[in-house]
């Protein structure tokens, strides 16, 4: 029965509403193809960036740790000290975070804001509980340490009573929450990222506009030899690909330090007296990643030039134009989707490199991705090794909006 009413259904349908039918059967079959990429992507993309800028603002410690002080201090205006209340409070869930062993996080988020806080918690923490109940837990907390009686050390867990913070992406910028609860300027010697920023985008500058130096005519060349010598020549510009990184960053070491390669022949030449500085400083750094870098640069620019006639060249000169104007009025603004795929490419893998700079640079040429990997691997400090990655992600991503407002995503062509 539920057949027939649906053929009859079908039957009474106009022509239109069948090809519309049709359609959206086949759009829905087509999505359902792409569906393991959505999942496959949303996987090891999307999610992985969603945790990382969760990370960046996931305050969980104070919270966690202090409840009856958090829900406490809510009260208190942040003159002065708060009162007897919050220190009860305070020592009881001390007294907690000691037995359930949580106090060794609660002191590390605390001392990241105000040093000096991961002593008196251990200090305030072995005395706890007291064991018996005193007449005034405000005197029995600054007996044991009279910084309870400091109001600073009160703003940092009044200023981290919600489980979500700016702390990591405002110190990240330089910048901070003052005891009044207003926007400031960190102090002088915290205030090393917007420095670091500037540096790891001033690098990748520069070894993006040394890549494009080197690699538009060798591009153009490759692009106008005879195929099978162009195919030959390219085996060379993939030849990096075949060797790790590790292996090109310590072949350039060795070819670029005091004793190396270079510098010995160049005193032997008699070009020099004394070694020139080479390795662990900024030029080591621009050598190896435009090494590096270069492949990456060409072969954007290579095939777009694979793709252009040379007809339109030899009309432009058979009329009459120069060959060098030809070449600028002509050749070069067809070459401009490569250019622009080849720079935006380099540039966003310049500056999140780490190994190269790490290895071949100074402490005075790390670009940011260095203190990703600090905080990361050496203070396990979650949040601000996420907030500084965030930034630089978001940074890239304007990066590509900015640039596909000026020249057009549907111009950009990697290969």
């Amino acid at each position: 029965m539920a057949t027939t009413v649906s053929l009859t259904e079908f039957a009474g349908l106009t022509l239109k509403q069948k090809l519309a039918r049709a359609e959206r059967i086949n759009r829905l079959k087509a999505q359902g193809l792409i569906l393991p990429l959505l999942v496959f992507l949303f996987v090891v993309f999307l999610l992985p960036i969603g945790i990382l800028l969760y990370k960046s603002v996931e305050n969980p410690e104070v919270v966690g740790s202090l409840p009856r002080t958090v829900e406490a201090i809510a009260a208190w205006d942040g003159r002065g000290l708060p009162e007897e209340s919050v220190y009860q409070a305070l020592a009881q869930d001390l007294a907690e975070a000691r037995k359930n062993q949580t106090i060794g996080d609660l002191s590390k988020r605390l001392n990241m804001e105000l040093a000096g806080y991961r002593s008196l918690l251990a200090k305030t923490g072995r005395a706890l509980p007291f064991k018996q109940e005193p007449a005034s837990y405000k005197d029995a907390l600054e007996s044991l340490d009279e910084r309870w009686g400091d109001p600073a050390y009160w703003q940092v867990i009044r200023r981290n009573d919600s489980a979500f913070t700016s702390y990591f992406l405002l110190a990240s910028l330089d910048h901070r929450i003052d005891d009044l609860g207003e926007l400031a300027s960190a102090t002088p010697d915290q205030a090393i990222y917007l420095d670091i920023f500037v540096r790891t985008f001033w690098m990748g500058v520069v070894i993006t506009a040394i890549c494009l130096v080197l690699a538009y005519p060798l591009a153009y060349l490759l692009a106008n030899l005879p195929t099978r010598t162009s195919n030959l020549l390219m085996i060379l510009v993939l030849l990096p690909f075949w060797t790790s990184i590790l292996v090109r960053v310590a072949a350039w070491i060795v070819l670029l330090q005091s004793g190396g390669l270079i510098n010995s022949a160049l005193i032997a030449m008699g070009v020099i007296d004394q070694p020139l500085q080479l390795v662990f400083n900024r030029t080591g750094v621009y050598v190896a990643m435009v090494h590096i870098m270069l492949p990456f640069m060409i072969l954007p620019i290579f095939s777009v030039m694979k793709g252009i006639s040379p007809s339109y060249m030899r009309a432009a000169i058979s009329l009459g134009c120069h060959p060098f104007a030809s070449f600028w009025r002509v050749y070069f603004p067809q070459t401009l989707a490569g250019v622009g795929a080849g720079c935006l490419l380099v540039f966003i893998l310049s500056i999140g490199y780490y190994i190269t700079p790490a290895l071949l640079g100074s402490p005075n040429d790390q670009m940011i991705s260095y203190f990703v990997a600090f905080y990361t691997n050496t203070t396990i400090n979650w949040g601000m090794a996420t907030a500084l990655g965030g930034l630089l992600l978001l940074a890239t991503m304007l990066l590509y909006v900015v640039y596909s407002w000026l020249v057009g995503a549907s111009r950009l062509r990697l290969g």
